[in-house]
């Protein structure tokens, strides 16, 4: 699943679109895994792309008549930019094209992404935005609220990295590697981790995410950039997918948590 290194990644991509105006949509998947809203058609064409972001794993493509189109890549969804004469190939479900003879596609062969637009304003009302923690790379996310969120919790620090409502944006593949660059176990409870521990991780979240979208992001299975750029930061994993692999002395270890892989090197990751 694209993590927030994969949507930077595609939001920066997308730039050569800004200010753009759209002249055509074609849908050729209503259902995705939201529909996609009946009025969408008629509230994109002849309008411009305003502004580009992202929002945790959501990419924000703003409007110039006060609408956002919102875009979730799912499990193995990507944008493409084309040109106007790009053929569909299969799993193409949306297609945007502008004035520059661009064209934006939205490609998703398992169809867990979606599509929706907004009001701008009402953005944060919208529930899958509502419900979300602090970015993952947000000033906001310190010692002081990480630790008032967990402090009481019996759930695995692992676990509580992937809860989008604490902290948005991190996934299954960029927690194995923030756990093992602060040395904590992916198995302690957020209630045993002493402030300096919860410091480390901090600074571990910024450091592992900010060098994954340095590099691309991870191109594992279906994740390309909007160019269709492949990811580099596999090649810097330390654990993950790299199980029976030796850390020094020490083998890189697979387990099975809450239904995720988790990799980790339990003689390194000791909390300490």
């Amino acid at each position: 699943m694209p993590e927030l290194p994969e949507v930077e990644t595609t939001v920066k991509g997308l730039e050569v679109i800004r200010k753009e105006k759209i002249n055509k949509i074609q849908i050729h998947t209503k259902k995705l895994r939201l529909k996609i809203p009946n009025n969408l058609k008629y509230i994109l064409l002849n309008s411009k792309i305003s502004n580009i972001r992202r929002i945790a794993k959501y990419i924000l493509i703003d409007l110039d008549n006060s609408y956002s189109l919102v875009v979730h890549l799912g499990m193995s969804g990507r944008l493409k930019i084309n040109k106007q004469n790009y053929i569909r190939v299969k799993h193409d479900h949306f297609m945007i094209f502008f004035k520059n003879e661009k064209v934006l596609v939205f490609n998703d062969q398992r169809k867990f992404g979606f599509i929706d637009i907004v009001k701008t304003n009402n953005l944060e009302k919208k529930q899958y935005i509502f419900n979300l923690g602090i970015d993952a790379l947000s000033k906001k996310l310190d010692y002081q609220f990480l630790y008032n969120r967990i402090s009481k919790s019996e759930v695995p620090i692992k676990q509580i990295l992937l809860n989008q409502r604490i902290i948005a944006g991190i996934g299954n593949i960029y927690a194995s590697e923030i756990l093992f660059d602060c040395n904590i176990s992916p198995l302690t409870p957020g209630k045993n981790l002493k402030i300096s521990h919860i410091m480390k991780l901090i600074l571990s979240i910024r450091r592992i995410l900010r060098k994954a979208i340095k590099f691309g992001g991870s191109s594992i299975k279906n994740y390309k950039s909007a160019d269709g750029t492949l990811g580099n930061f596999q090649s810097n994993f330390k654990v993950y997918g790299r199980e029976g692999k030796k850390i020094g002395k020490h083998k890189v270890q697979k387990i099975v948590q809450y239904g995720r892989s988790t990799f980790y090197c339990p003689q390194i990751q000791n909390n300490k």
